[in-house]
C-alpha cells in the first residue's frame, strides 16, 4: 500500500465514526471512499450496525452489498442523513471538483438530497483554487460532437474521456468531456455557464455543498468545519 492510500484508508477509517445506528447514508465513489465502505462493512458487521446505504454508483452498491450493507435507490428512500463522498480537489473556500470516477451526476443528486455532506481526502486534494485538476463534465451522446465544439470555441479546453479509443460512459450511459483548463477563478459563474449550455447534464463543480471535511496528514486524520 502507498503511503497515499494509507492516509486514504486513515480517513475512511475516520469517517465512518461519524455513521450513527438506524440511519440513511450516502456512499460516494472513488479509490478514497471505497475503504471508507470497508470500514463501514466491518462497523456493521461487528458492531451489527443497523443502516441503509444509498450509492452514487454502480460499482459501490456491488462493494457494499458484498460486505453486509444494505443499499437502497435514493428514490426508495424519504431522506439521506449523510453523505460520504470523495473529492479531486478543494479549495480554501470549500468549494469542490469531483468527477475523476464519471460518477458526479449519481452524485450531485445524492449529495443536494442529503441533510448533511463529509468530503474524505488526503491532503494532496487541497488546493488554493479549483481547476489544475480537469473539470468532468457528463454530456448525452446525441449533438456531443456540436457541444464539444462550443465548448472549445469558449477557450474551455475540452478532451472527451477515452479509455482504449473508445468513449468512457458513465452509469446513465452518458459521455465525459474533462475541461483542462488550469484555473478557475470564478467557480460561479462557470457553474451558471455550463448549466445553461444544453447537452450538459451535469457538471463537477460542487459548490456551497460540503459541511465536513476530513483530510489525511502524515499526523493523522484532520477534521474540518467547512459549513454548519
Amino acid at each position: 500500500m502507498t503511503k497515499q492510500d494509507e492516509l486514504k484508508q486513515l480517513v475512511g477509517q475516520e469517517a465512518v465514526k461519524f455513521i450513527q445506528d438506524h440511519t440513511v447514508v450516502g456512499l460516494g465513489t472513488g479509490t478514497t471512499v471505497k475503504f471508507m465502505v470497508d470500514a463501514l462493512g466491518k462497523r456493521v458487521a461487528e458492531e451489527h450496525l443497523s443502516i441503509v446505504g444509498v450509492p452514487t454508483s454502480a460499482r459501490t452498491r456491488v462493494q457494499a452489498n458484498s460486505l453486509g450493507i444494505p443499499t437502497k435507490g435514493l428514490d426508495e428512500v424519504d431522506h439521506i442523513d449523510l453523505t460520504i463522498d470523495g473529492a479531486d480537489e478543494i479549495d480554501t473556500n470549500f468549494q469542490g471538483i469531483k468527477g475523476g470516477g464519471a460518477a458526479h451526476l449519481w452524485e450531485k443528486i445524492v449529495a443536494i438530497n442529503s441533510r448533511k455532506n463529509m468530503w474524505i481526502v488526503d491532503q494532496s486534494k487541497l488546493v488554493n483554487k479549483l481547476g489544475n485538476f480537469p473539470l468532468p463534465v457528463e454530456v448525452i451522446p446525441y449533438g456531443s460532437r456540436q457541444l464539444f465544439n462550443r465548448l472549445k470555441e469558449q477557450g474551455l479546453h475540452p478532451e472527451f474521456r477515452m479509455t482504449d479509443g473508445k468513449y468512457v460512459t458513465t452509469d446513465s450511459d452518458n459521455y465525459v468531456i474533462d475541461l483542462h483548463l488550469k484555473q478557475i477563478d470564478d467557480p460561479e459563474a462557470l457553474s451558471l455557464k455550463l448549466d445553461q449550455m444544453t447537452g450538459i447534464v451535469e457538471h463537477g463543480l460542487f459548490l456551497d455543498i460540503v459541511n465536513t471535511v476530513v483530510v489525511g496528514t502524515p499526523s493523522g486524520p484532520k477534521v474540518l468545519n467547512a459549513r454548519p
